[in-house]
């Protein structure tokens, strides 16, 4: 086993892993910095884990089979995602790779709503216990640089919101589709801010539930309406499509059609926004762990394949952002707030979930601090003249609204 871990240590630039169990006995993959010990409580476990580690180094996490020696489990996702990165996958492996994560992106419309049944429909105590008062579970904008305090989740959450509105330039009376709309959120936000009629579409039916009740408790009846509809099923002319955290879900194979739905949703004059995570390496599979445990169907696109899908539908893309290190943040505070109940899911649901839940929240947020995740923002129109001609409205905000008020005054 070490004359194979040292054969093997050498195709890492930068990491190390130390394994230690029980008996004194110890193994070392990698040879420089970045270090970690992990405590091997179960020594077989390692050969798994080296035969198939995408798979295998968290499935052993969540079966107990090993546990930082220092509980720090980030530093070891840390090590675990330079190493990861330093090896260049052999092309045949990468290629069986690809094929299996894309015949697995095969979403048709009931397959779409059994990948959302296995994450969304948990218990609506589990999410309300860890994220933001208004239930948003999707990256947070953290704009705070420069300032003497850091902004909270629940504020940086509504400033992701008041960030999406400006994109969508929306004016009172306007027509929204939310495309994946969660827990009704960012559409009692649009509705209560800028007074227009919000859509929502989910394949959860317990989002669903939530989501109408809280627009009865909120007196939204009226202005926001909330449907378990597929997105290929929706009919409509909207002034602007909004979708959020939901494109990870649509599947390679069904890119071009769901920007053809955008396409033929959208008034002329409207304006769409994708808000996506996205890599900032080319494309490739997806992660085997998240795909089985976490988000089945799921895909992480390059920038490259949602150009490729929207350029063809006649879609103009009018700004595309990118957003570093806010997920990160945003996970870290997520983690932090369910560490807090932990022991109270540990009862309900079992210690092996909570094991699969914190490493989910981790290594998602490895990925975007030391791996290739980033967010991100496409706006798209199907008239080149719809927006103004500079980003002044976007990152103007109040200042603009202000001077526009003044010379009115003044007039």
């Amino acid at each position: 086993m070490k004359f194979l871990l040292n054969r093997m240590s050498r195709k890492f630039g930068r990491g190390c892993l130390e394994f230690r169990a029980d008996d004194g006995r110890s193994w070392t993959l990698g040879r420089n910095e970045p270090r970690a010990v992990l405590h091997l409580r179960d020594p077989s476990a390692l050969n798994r884990i080296l035969l198939n580690p995408q798979l295998q180094f968290g499935q052993s996490y969540m079966d107990g089979a090993w546990d930082p020696a220092d509980g720090n489990l980030l530093q070891v996702l840390k090590v675990a995602m330079h190493m990861a990165g330093s090896l260049n996958n052999n092309w045949f492996e990468k290629l069986l790779g690809d094929a299996a994560a894309w015949l697995g992106e095969l979403n048709n419309p009931l397959r779409s709503r059994s990948n959302v049944h296995r994450h969304y429909d948990l218990d609506y105590d589990l999410y309300s216990t860890f994220l933001d008062q208004e239930m948003f579970y999707s990256c947070a904008y953290f704009n705070d640089e420069g300032r003497d305090e850091p902004m909270s989740l629940e504020s940086a959450q509504q400033a992701k919101c008041a960030h999406i509105a400006a994109k969508l330039d929306l004016k009172p009376g306007a027509r929204v589709l939310d495309i994946g709309c969660g827990w009704g959120s960012l559409a009692f936000f649009l509705a209560q801010r800028f007074d227009v009629r919000v859509t929502g579409i989910t394949l959860s039916e317990e989002q669903l539930k939530v989501a109408q009740r809280r627009a009865q408790e909120r007196g939204l009846g009226k202005q926001v309406e909330f449907r378990l509809e597929d997105y290929r099923d929706t009919r409509g002319d909207f002034d602007a499509v909004v979708s959020v955290g939901m494109f990870e879900h649509v599947g390679r194979p069904q890119y071009r059609n769901f920007f053809q739905q955008v396409h033929d949703l959208l008034t002329p004059d409207g304006t769409a926004l994708l808000h996506t995570i996205g890599r900032t390496t080319p494309p490739g599979g997806s992660n085997p762990w998240i795909r089985k445990y976490i988000f089945p169907g799921g895909y992480i696109p390059a920038a490259s394949e949602v150009m490729a899908a929207m350029e063809p539908k006649d879609l103009i893309l009018t700004d595309f952002e990118v957003w570093r290190l806010h997920y990160a943040r945003t996970l870290a505070e997520w983690n932090r707030r369910f560490q807090i109940h932990r022991h109270s899911f540990a009862d309900r649901f079992g210690e092996r979930f909570c094991r699969m839940w914190e490493f989910y929240l981790l290594v998602s947020e490895a990925g975007f601090r030391w791996g290739d995740l980033v967010v991100f923002h496409a706006q798209m129109e199907r008239s080149l003249n719809r927006l103004p001609l500079t980003r002044d409205y976007l990152y103007g905000g109040d200042r603009r609204r202000k001077t526009v008020t003044s010379i009115r005054r003044q007039a």
